[in-house]
Order: C-alpha cells, then structure tokens, then sequence
C-alpha cells in the first residue's frame, strides 16, 4: 500500500522568512500552485490514496482541498492537532536573519532542526499562547506546547499514527498526509530510523509528494519523490 507525505504549499510566512510553527497563515500564490501541482503529479503517476490526514492549520487543510480538487478524490479527511507543525515558541513571528544575527547561525540552526535542542518557551500570557485559540478549547494544559523539539513533535505525531493511521495501513488502505516541514521529517525520521544528529540536514519542500510503497507488515518496500 502507499504512504504519501505531502508538505503544505507555500505559505506567506515562508515567504516573508518568518518563524511560523503553531501560527494560522494561509498560502502565498505560489503555495496555490504548488498544492493544485502536487495534485496533478499524483493523478498523473496514478497514486491513489483511500483516506487523507492533515493538521488543524489553514495552510495544510488548502493544500489538501486544492490536491483533492486536482485528483477529483472524494474520500475521508480528518484534521487533527497532533499533526500540526512543530511550536517554535517565542520564536514564532521572528524573522530568521534577523535572528541568526542576534543568536549566530549555528544556535539558529540547532532551533530549527535538532531533535534535542528546544527555542526559548512562551508564556502562558503571550497572545501567542495556543491556549487562547479557540482551536484547542479542549486541549488539556499539558497538551499545549510552550515550545517544542523534533522528538516533542515525533512524540505526538506517532502517537496519532499508531492510533488513527497505522490501523488503516493494516486494512490495505493507501493513506495520504497532508502536514508540514517538522511533522514530515517526524514521520520520515520514524519509518527510516534515521539519527539524530542526520535528521537535522534533511530538507522537506514544499508541495512534492514524497511516497512510500509498504508491505503488509509496514516495511518499506520502495519509497521516491514525485
């Protein structure tokens, strides 16, 4: 069966080179084309997927709406906050140069992408703080992320999958997840048992369908980028 993993086209603060995480922004134009684009490159190489899955943020939930428009599927989705982007934490609307000029690029960088390493935290009274979301009213305080590393993220991530996703894996059906940069690199750095410290370099882009062909015991038989 298929595992497709898809990141959300661009969003605007990708392209105002902002830190974005739990925050709600929409697609830039070029974000549009690259979801209706990763649409039809999954049409077009007959990828089919039975049930989709995506977080509660507006920029992945497009991109699935526009790839779902491209391939005509009118199947499942479920939405959940478990798949939602890594937290940043106070880091969240900042913009990255700026800020590997005030930190230096390795600390950034260590921000960023390693497993370990977490951003500075928000407090529970910055506006910020996605307990004043009405998306995650039902949320428990201990659910809601001050800021987050890549295991915080795998923590969650795999949880949901073991839960909700590898269950319908086990009945043969293809499953695409629409999601973003840090819940891909989750999922990837789960299925390929890839270390720490090589987790960090791996690059997500957005909109390319990057697929995995299981066999019935969930091992990667064959994987490629679309």
């Amino acid at each position: 069966m298929n595992l497709i993993l898809i990141r959300h086209g661009e969003s605007i603060w990708n392209y105002e080179n902002k830190f974005t995480g739990w925050t709600d922004v929409d697609l830039t134009e070029k974000g549009i084309k690259e979801a209706k684009n990763a649409g039809k490159l999954l049409k077009e190489n007959s990828i089919n997927f039975d049930i989709a899955y995506t977080s509660v943020l507006k920029r992945a939930i497009k991109t699935l709406d526009l790839i779902l428009k491209e391939t005509k599927k009118d199947i499942p989705v479920y939405k959940n906050w478990m798949l939602n982007e890594r937290h940043y934490g106070a880091l969240q609307g900042l913009n990255k140069d700026e800020t590997r000029k005030k930190y230096g690029e390795e600390q950034v960088h260590l921000w960023r992408r390693s497993a370990i390493v977490k951003p500075p935290a928000l407090t529970k009274d910055d506006i910020r703080y996605p307990g004043k979301d009405e998306k995650y009213k039902n949320l428990t305080e201990e659910e809601l992320p001050l800021t987050e590393n890549l295991n915080d993220v795998i923590k969650r991530v795999i949880k949901y999958y073991d839960k909700e996703i590898k269950p319908k894996l086990k009945e043969n059906k293809d499953i695409l997840i629409v999601a973003h940069g840090n819940t891909i690199r989750a999922f990837i750095k789960y299925f390929e048992n890839i270390k720490d410290e090589d987790i960090m370099n791996l690059e997500i882009a957005t909109g390319k369908p990057y697929i995995y062909e299981l066999d019935k015991n969930l091992k990667i038989i064959k994987k490629y980028n679309l």
